[in-house]
């Protein structure tokens, strides 16, 4: 990466018209200036050495060497270079996307598709990219701890008493009560998402005591293939929550992206309701909104943030901190961007801040708690598909 300054952009696409809307949507922000573009995947890789660019925007559907062809690439001759994939909005461009992320693509945005004109489509641009350049390249608080704004103080919130962002597991002074039972598992990602979770939740056993209910920030279409995924990998089935569904143990629920997924009580029924209120944190999934409603319900819960921008989760699980549930965080060093998790560790409601591998393990002892006849273990890492 070049010395801080503007982020310097690389974008790859065949259709002259995206490229200048992708670069006229970049072109008014002093953080990112675009250095070049191309129009197909050979020419970028070209132009990368000579460009040197901070992070790459990837078309997924190319002539001559296409998106996942060229993200191979870019991966073996430069493992570190950031990638964003810009996917149509469409079945097709969506598997291949998920494909790209399999195979190392940071973070993908899809297309606009039906607004109004080009002024339109900048701006959506504009919303959707400029966030995820500066979280990948450091130019903007996006992606890191706030130093600013200060944590909601919450009444049990203990202040860190260590160097956050280790490369190994860092415990704090745990939530009161942390070792009763638990009966549910909450789960929030965005950038990097995918990855962390096709790493944790397929080690996971498929006697799991618990519900696991997970908010991937994602629009629609892509999260089905996400569940997808996640299942083939698994020993669990991740289901795309549905209005009124039940969330039992042993099953995974993922909110469909443009819905909110908040939890209801029917006896001992856990019930999954969707609704599409307002955005939170510029977010429909929004992880706030679920841990929010799992800490209205006053059930024993094991909250987990995972990589990703911003500081969505963190209010939910300040509250899910104060009702005495532990609240594990994935660490810096692991993280594509530190910014959920690092706002958790921030606001010292972390029982523990730990490396990517660590976590399905920590999930399991802490759901034995109050289980003496589970047995459950970790199951181990499957070989990667040759």
């Amino acid at each position: 990466m070049n010395a801080m300054g503007p982020a310097r952009v690389l974008v790859v696409d065949d259709a002259v018209v995206f490229r200048k809307a992708i670069t006229d949507a970049l072109a008014d922000d002093p953080d990112v200036t675009v250095v070049g573009t191309a129009s197909n995947g050979r020419l970028a890789l070209l132009k990368i050495p000579l460009l040197n660019p901070d992070v790459v925007t990837l078309d997924v559907e190319m002539p001559e060497l296409d998106g996942l062809a060229t993200l191979a690439e870019i991966r073996r001759q430069w493992p570190k270079l950031p990638v964003i994939m810009c996917s149509s909005f469409t079945s097709e461009g969506a598997v291949t996307t998920m494909k790209a992320l399999d195979q190392g693509a940071n973070d993908f945005i899809a297309k606009p598709a039906g607004v109004g004109g080009m002024a339109e489509a900048m701006a959506a641009l504009r919303k959707e990219l400029l966030p995820r350049i500066k979280a990948l390249t450091g130019r903007s608080t996006a992606g890191l701890v706030s130093r600013t704004r200060p944590a909601v103080s919450m009444p049990h919130a203990p202040s860190p008493s260590v160097t956050l962002g280790g490369s190994g597991p860092v415990t704090l002074v745990p939530a009161p009560m942390t070792q009763r039972r638990l009966d549910m598992l909450v789960i929030g990602s965005s950038t990097g998402g995918p990855n962390a979770l096709a790493d944790v939740l397929p080690l996971l056993p498929s006697d799991l005591p618990v519900p696991v209910l997970l908010v991937q920030h994602m629009p629609a279409m892509f999260t089905k293939l996400l569940a997808d995924r996640l299942t083939e990998k698994g020993a669990f089935p991740v289901r795309e929550a549905t209005d009124g569904a039940i969330a039992k143990p042993g099953e995974a629920w993922i909110a469909p992206g443009g819905f909110h997924v908040v939890v209801k009580k029917d006896g001992e029924r856990f019930v999954l309701r969707l609704t599409q209120d307002m955005p939170e944190n510029s977010c429909r999934p929004a992880v706030d909104v679920l841990f929010r409603s799992v800490a209205q319900l006053s059930v024993p819960t094991l909250a987990v943030v995972l990589t990703g921008m911003g500081e969505d989760g963190l209010r939910g699980a300040q509250l899910l901190h104060a009702a005495g549930n532990p609240v594990l965080a994935q660490d810096q060093a692991t993280s594509v961007v530190w910014g959920m998790p690092g706002a958790i560790a921030k606001a010292g409601i972390a029982s523990a801040i730990l490396p990517l591998n660590a976590i399905a393990a920590e999930i399991v002892k802490r759901l034995r708690h109050g289980r003496p006849a589970w047995n459950g273990a970790v199951r181990s890492r499957q070989p990667a598909a040759v």
